[in-house]
């Protein structure tokens, strides 16, 4: 049996400079040295989810980490889930189910913070019995001094598991001194006395050079840099947040299948389009321009944590007449979850899940009618897309439920349920997240557009390993495992 190793924890100077990556990272080191890691994130911010074999939801990076310690994804591991439906309000996700939205002023001020504290920390203790070590995450930047009081995700989950912390610092957006050094000095002593190492991410050029750098850090510090990972393009991890759609904007290139994914304002699982943007074929890009909407050879219409305002926003910015002009033309129009419902006729909300809105009509591309309801359906699904053989993987995170009028649907269910509505191989819709990850839905989509790939079958599963395998020798590589094994308590045999 392994030895019992403290947990160890990566926070942040601030959001985005890539602990969800890192902690993905050491979960594979992890688990190839022989131990039985799990991931943890006490309460994370994000429209990009996952639906566990359970039928809980919790954030995808979690789910992420769980597939590079090779175990399961439970709720347990994000025990709470804020899913921003607005600028200001977000629904609230406990233990995998959603108990409501709420305001960032009622969640901050009128929730009882201990209370989640004590849930998450239940959810923690259930996981620790089974897993060794755990491998935690922080949210944002630990040293947010006007939250400190309601902190339940950062440093009071590291004093309550006496965790090894390791913080996280992005060189690539610059101050990396200054980040590194404020957050420390508004610690206070028993938090900073738990931060056991630096580790400096995303640096782009030769490392030697950073050399003397990484003197003046740890003596600037106290505190001993544990390693200076290098930017990487070559590796291929699920993204957390919908930041790095920032970076995959783009427009319609000669030669390829031109994919437009619409980017909605609430855009939910981005993470539906990772396979496609990978098949040499095809050129898949976000975009909110008209103009390249029309152009596109596909358009994709993605979820939406607030399908109504989203439905809104599209119509007086004239994304909607794009999404109609491209589909009259004869282009294809698929829809995913929220997606889907916008093209359908109409839109009911009498239960008030989303806002005030009870009703919407919808872009009339779908003989469809949704009525969103307070009860969300989460569950991973097998099926089979219109008349193939080979059996499909997805899941749906959804409330709403959809009825057909006419058409046939898209998809099977093995539980022998029906999904989605297919009028054409250019128009369909449906509640399956992840259709695009499988053959014959690319292979169809290809084909509609007068492509024949030479995409020969792949296990996604495998691929995917494979990059976490990547990614946990990139970091051998870069940091001092050594040391952060003593860190967590390691004998030196």
């Amino acid at each position: 049996m392994k030895q019992h190793l403290r947990p160890i924890m990566f926070v942040g100077t601030g959001s985005d400079v890539g602990k969800s990556i890192i902690n993905a990272g050491f979960c594979r080191i992890f688990k190839q040295d022989g131990y039985s890691p799990a991931p943890f994130k006490a309460q994370n911010m994000s429209l990009n989810s996952f639906a566990g074999s359970d039928g809980l939801e919790l954030g995808r990076a979690q789910a992420v980490q769980a597939e590079a310690c090779r175990i399961e994804p439970c709720s347990e591991m994000n025990p709470i889930l804020l899913k921003p439906t607005s600028n200001q309000n977000a629904q609230v996700v406990l233990n995998g189910k959603p108990i409501g939205n709420q305001s960032a002023k009622e969640y901050f001020l009128g929730t009882d913070r201990d209370a989640l504290f004590a849930d998450a920390m239940k959810a923690y203790r259930k996981l620790e019995l089974l897993y060794n070590p755990m491998v935690l995450e922080g949210a944002g930047s630990i040293s947010e001094i006007n939250l400190r009081d309601k902190d339940i995700t950062n440093m009071r989950v590291a004093l309550g598991v006496n965790a090894a912390v390791i913080l996280v610092a992005d060189i690539d957006r610059g101050g990396v001194f200054g980040s590194v050094y404020g957050t420390l000095e508004l610690l206070p002593p028993e938090e900073r006395a738990l931060v056991k190492g630096i580790l400096i991410n995303k640096f782009r050029g030769d490392i030697d050079l950073f050399a003397e750098g990484r003197q003046m850090m740890e003596q600037l510090t106290g505190v001993p840099v544990v390693g200076v990972v290098p930017y990487f393009h070559d590796i291929h991890i699920d993204d957390e947040d919908s930041v790095v759609i920032d970076h995959k904007s783009g427009k319609t290139r000669k030669g390829l299948v031109n994919i437009a994914v619409v980017l909605l304002r609430h855009m939910s699982n981005f993470t539906d389009f990772n396979v496609l943007e990978r098949v040499p074929e095809i050129n898949l890009f976000y975009t909110a321009n008209p103009e390249e909407i029309e152009k596109a050879d596909v358009v994709i219409v993605p979820g939406s944590k607030n399908t109504i305002a989203d439905l809104e926003t599209l119509r007086r910015s004239g994304l909607a007449k794009a999404i109609l002009n491209s589909h009259q033309i004869g282009n294809a129009v698929y829809g995913i979850c929220g997606g889907y419902q916008m093209m359908g006729r109409e839109i009911y909300d009498s239960e008030h899940v989303e806002g005030s809105v009870k009703f919407m009509p919808g872009l009339g591309i779908l003989p469809v009618v949704t009525t969103l309801t307070a009860e969300k359906r989460t569950v991973q699904s097998a099926f089979t897309f219109r008349n193939k053989r080979k059996n499909c993987t997805g899941y749906e995170i959804h409330m709403g439920q959809t009825e057909l009028l006419d058409g046939s649907p898209l998809a099977k269910l093995s539980d022998g349920s029906a999904d989605g509505c297919f009028l054409n191989e250019k128009t369909w819709g449906t509640y399956l997240h992840g259709i695009f990850d499988n053959l014959p839905v690319i292979q169809s989509i290809l084909k509609s557009c007068g492509h024949e790939t030479k995409l020969q079958e792949f296990n996604y599963q495998e691929y995917k390993n494979e990059q976490y395998d990547k990614l946990a020798a990139h970091i051998r590589n870069s940091c001092d495992l050594e040391y952060i094994y003593l860190a967590m308590g390691k004998d030196n045999q």
